[in-house]
């Protein structure tokens, strides 16, 4: 697979692209049923047309730039979206390092300036897709801009029992705990990575050690409260218990960590890497009154925790 980054107004000749090629185009934040759909029927239409598979993309999240800071957290990070399309089989990544003047770009000037200048035989979007200065690009506006340039198919919503899957309803949901509606929209169960680092050593001390989690890029991290979790390290996987918070039993310390307890496992792993799987939310963070009472109901979570695992 390979990376093509753009800035815009390109350079001409571009170097090293196809002269021919079908193209998906979108965010793609999560990679959900949707997205997933989107990209198999791109793949499907380049068999068909004898030419490579091609995703264009746009970093940072568009929504960001436009203002909306939320958005600087993302359910995929870039690399991860990558290393997915790979996988799936797309062969070009164009990746729009989008900006505020990007952001300014007439419809018009988008296909004619970005999309005419690619080699593009055909394009696939999702329903949803907007482009364009102020999202006034419709996928039936590219339809008509195309003039007979290069084909565009449609992708429909993806319903998944009655619900539309969205990025949007699965940030939600992970705000709010919800990881098996998470994991229905992904498709598979919502993960992340961080490099365990030195924390307060408080868990030892009363017979929990915790792996401090610092995530590797900014992802959407759960809402507050205590998770049946998967983690792989160090090539194996173990089951555990996460709690994410600020731990107010000890501090009143606003700062979040994202603390890990594995079962049966007492390796050093500092400045490791660590991939976490949500498997599902067991309770809310609270304050107890005693540290006895929070060993108490740490056991508690932790036998909730394997019987939900195992």
């Amino acid at each position: 697979m390979k990376i093509i980054e753009l800035t815009f107004p390109f350079e001409t000749p571009l170097e090293g692209i196809p002269t021919s090629l079908v193209m998906a185009l979108g965010d793609f934040d999560g990679i959900h049923l949707g997205h997933q759909e989107v990209i198999r029927r791109t793949i499907a239409a380049a068999k068909r047309l004898q030419v490579p598979a091609a995703i264009m993309t746009f970093t940072p999240h568009p929504r960001f730039v436009l203002g909306q800071a939320k958005y600087e957290q993302n359910l995929t990070p870039l690399i991860e979206k990558t290393e997915t399309f790979s996988k799936m089989g797309v062969e070009f990544i164009y990746l729009i390092h989008f900006t505020t003047a990007f952001s300014q770009i007439s419809p018009k000037m988008f296909v004619d300036q970005v999309l005419s200048s690619l080699g593009i035989q055909s394009v696939v979007v999702g329903f949803d897709f907007t482009f364009g200065h102020e999202g006034k690009g419709t996928p039936e506006v590219l339809q008509n801009l195309s003039e007979g340039k290069f084909s565009v198919e449609i992708v429909p919503p993806y319903d998944l029992q009655g619900e539309k899957v969205s990025s949007t309803s699965i940030r939600e949901y992970l705000c709010e705990g919800k990881m098996e509606q998470v994991r229905d929209l992904l498709g598979h169960y919502y993960r992340l990575r961080g490099i365990v680092v030195t924390g307060d050593g408080r868990g030892r001390t009363i017979g929990f050690p915790t792996a401090n989690i610092e995530p590797l890029e900014a992802y959407v991290i759960p809402g507050k409260g205590v998770y049946a979790v998967r983690c792989k390290v160090q090539g194996a996987i173990f089951n555990g218990v996460m709690n994410i918070g600020s731990k107010p039993t000890f501090t009143d310390d606003v700062k979040q960590t994202l603390e890990a307890h594995l079962f049966d496992f007492n390796a050093s792993i500092y400045g490791e890497q660590m991939e976490v799987e949500f498997i599902r939310f067991i309770r809310q963070e609270r304050k107890f009154s005693s540290v006895d009472e929070l060993i108490k109901q740490i056991h508690l979570d932790a036998e909730e925790a394997k019987r939900i695992l195992d």
